[in-house]
């Protein structure tokens, strides 16, 4: 009767990962391939609580939609679904700037690389612990983004740079970021030097510029 009881047991737990259902925060990568699938493009909440892991430490930022809604909504469907997990922190430029947002993974990145939004106005102003979408060209926004390392307004806020989200916790994370390669490691978006980056991915860049740190995860803080 025992043995009888302990497999019954035994069963039954091996069962529950099965009966029970996805978690909300479970995130499907495969749906990265597929940016015109309506779960990829979900309206974000009015106000969301970011965490990115970083090789550094924590950082948290919060969102609010009220400030860009085409951009918030393009970064809370990507975090839902991956898309920033283990992305290099490419371009990082001490005390002004750290650009990340161009997945490891080639295949996704030049999935991405021209599915654009359309502008919105910006609303705040681009000063220390902003986070706004890079860009080139007018409604040329894609997944890149930049973290204000300092009071940038007086040149971003002309282009406009629209923040999407403002760090709450852990700026000094953001400025221990490593910015020994500047410009070399890809670059911006204006400097056209970034196709080493979307073709090789993180091997390229673990193989060329071994010190970079890197988004490890990012995730949607209930």
């Amino acid at each position: 009767m025992y043995r009888y009881c302990f497999f019954l047991s035994v069963f039954f737990i091996a069962l529950v990962p099965i009966l029970l259902p996805a978690q909300a925060n479970d995130k499907d990568r495969s749906l990265l391939m597929t940016p015109a699938a309506a779960s990829m493009n979900q309206q974000a909440p009015e106000v969301v609580h970011l965490r990115l892991e970083t090789s550094k430490g924590i950082i948290r930022l919060e969102m609010h939609r009220s400030w860009s809604p085409h951009g918030v909504d393009r970064f809370y469907n990507l975090v839902q679904h991956g898309f920033y997990d283990q992305a290099p922190v490419f371009r990082v430029r001490a005390g002004m700037w750290a650009q990340f947002g161009i997945n490891g993974d080639p295949k996704i990145a030049q999935v991405w690389r021209n599915r654009t939004i359309p502008d919105d106005p910006r609303v705040e102003s681009n000063v220390r612990g902003t986070m706004a979408f890079a860009f080139k060209d007018p409604n040329g926004r894609t997944t890149q983004v930049f973290i204000n390392l300092r009071d940038n307004s007086a040149t971003h806020d002309k282009e406009p740079f629209v923040p999407i989200a403002k760090i709450i916790e852990g700026m000094d994370v953001a400025d221990a970021l490593y910015a020994g390669y500047g410009e070399q490691s890809g670059g911006g978006i204006r400097g056209g030097k970034q196709d080493p980056l979307f073709e090789g991915g993180n091997k390229f860049l673990k193989e060329k510029f071994p010190l970079l740190d890197y988004i490890l995860k990012a995730s949607i803080e209930k």
